[in-house]
């Protein structure tokens, strides 16, 4: 997609801190992390939403899951333990439309939904 940041991010168009990376799935260090240690996870096809992508190659989201497991043991950081968010929608958080998983760490985090 051509507008799409991410799109531009994964084909090297915009530079990124590239944390990750194989044929399908780029890690890169957010512009504003919300942790000591935030990575953005995409696959490098776009996908607007979770939704696509599970209906499309749901085998993708292991691919997401595996790289952030080996960008949480480079960062010394899966041990402690870490987050990993995926917001599908707006009513969901989600502001860029190219499916991404956020991998926070480095702290202790709090609880997400107070009960």
């Amino acid at each position: 997609m051509s507008d799409c940041i991410f799109c531009k991010i994964a084909t090297g168009e915009i530079q990124a801190e590239k944390i990750f990376e194989s044929d399908d799935i780029l890690g890169f260090s957010d512009l504003t992390p919300a942790a000591p240690v935030h990575v953005i996870i995409i696959p490098k096809r776009h996908y607007a939403t979770t939704l696509d992508m599970s209906d499309e190659e749901p085998e993708i989201f292991g691919a997401m899951i595996k790289a952030s497991s080996e960008i949480a043991r480079a960062k010394g950081i899966a041990e402690s333990g870490f987050r990993l968010i995926l917001n599908t929608n707006a009513d969901a958080g989600q502001e860029i439309f190219h499916v991404h998983m956020h991998l926070l760490g480095g702290k202790r985090i709090g609880r997400l939904i107070e009960r």
